[in-house]
């Protein structure tokens, strides 16, 4: 299942209704009209959503339109929303409208986290990787270091910034499969 994440700010507007889509700049998302998604802000994986269309354009080309579906009163108010989101915003930027339907509102968020380890602390799956696998000497730096952080936040701001925690990630997403190929670990969720 694929993901949409979003800053922790937007979880209220995203629950209320009032922002049904989101505009990520760059790269298009590896999304398409009737994906089912997980909706996360916040560290929350906050319920399900169905992608109801993807629409490139540029940044010159974004509407109010656009801006209103995304939770914004204008394009401007948009604009400058992405300015804050993104290193470089130019009118000639690439820009991805990702429209969306909450379709399951889940009663409690649940820890992002957690979520995507089928409800297995990352924590957990940490000392049993350690415990239980054969791991090459960078993996097992990349687990000790989290382990001796506590968060994937702190361990990524280590490792250089917080687009790093996706190396963490990695190597704890491969930890669990293995794990629970081997009998040690199951999904809880």
């Amino acid at each position: 299942m694929r993901h949409l994440q979003f800053d922790g700010r937007y979880a209220g507007a995203i629950l209320e209704g009032r922002k049904r889509a989101t505009v990520r700049l760059g790269r298009r998302p590896n999304l398409k009209e009737g994906d089912l998604i997980l909706i996360h802000a916040g560290g929350y994986t906050l319920g399900r959503a169905v992608v109801e269309r993807v629409e490139s354009k540029r940044v010159a080309e974004l509407t109010d339109e656009d801006a209103l579906l995304d939770g914004f009163r204008s394009r401007g108010e948009l604009i400058e929303a992405l300015k804050r989101h993104y290193d470089s915003v130019t009118e000639d930027s690439p820009a991805h409208v990702v429209v969306f339907k909450l379709v399951e509102r889940f009663d409690r968020p649940v820890m992002s986290s957690d979520y995507a380890y089928e409800g297995n602390s990352p924590l957990e799956i940490a000392r049993m990787a350690l415990k239980h696998l054969e791991l090459s000497e960078e993996e097992r730096k990349l687990i000790e270091l989290f382990l001796r952080e506590g968060s994937l936040r702190r361990a990524a701001r280590r490792l250089g910034g917080l687009n790093r925690r996706y190396v963490i990630r990695e190597v704890l997403r491969k930890a669990y499969e293995k794990l629970k190929g081997m009998g040690l670990m199951e999904p809880k969720v």
